[in-house]
């Protein structure tokens, strides 16, 4: 199987806050997010991370990769260039990129963490796949990505904090833009 998830802020505490998550504390929804990925993800299951897997976390970036099940891609956010520094990422990720073109069960997708207007082959069907703007539907983002049917939030904040296929992305993006 194939997954989507996004924006995770592993180790920041006020994303809690910032986004309503139902969590106590950064340790609670660390673990929360870790175990519901896990449940979701095996071993086998590719899984693309569309950017801010972590913020704010000091350390134990090595010891969280290990942790998380499946071979995992990773699309570069805003907030993983630093983390990105302090560990070996290249035996975590089967590839990390900015922005990335690929076919999943012949649907085409483009997977990048900040929102799209346009995408390659979008006339034809196929999917943006992104995160960066959480469940904030007063960005600015929001009123012309709620016209574009085919662009789908990733993020764990529209899509019940844990990773989603194809499938149960599209329909909770249709939640979302309601």
């Amino acid at each position: 199987m194939t997954y989507f998830t996004s924006d995770l802020h592993l180790g920041h505490k006020s994303i809690i806050k910032d986004c309503n998550r139902p969590f106590n504390s950064v340790e609670e929804m660390n673990e929360a997010l870790i175990n519901n990925f896990n449940k979701i993800v095996k071993e086998n299951d590719t899984v693309y991370i569309v950017g801010d897997l972590f913020f704010e976390q000091k350390n134990n970036f090595e010891k969280t990769l290990k942790r998380l099940n499946g071979k995992k891609h990773l699309i570069i956010g805003n907030h993983d260039r630093d983390w990105m520094k302090q560990c070996d990422c290249k035996k975590y990720f089967e590839s990390i990129q900015n922005m990335m073109n690929t076919e999943i069960d012949n649907t085409l997708i483009t997977l990048c963490h900040y929102p799209m207007m346009t995408w390659y082959k979008q006339d034809s069907g196929s999917y943006m796949v992104y995160g960066h703007i959480h469940n904030n539907k007063n960005d600015y983002f929001f009123p012309m990505l709620r016209k574009l049917q085919n662009a789908l939030n990733a993020g764990v904040d529209v899509n019940n904090y844990r990773p989603v296929s194809i499938d149960e992305l599209i329909e909770n993006n249709k939640k979302f833009r309601e």
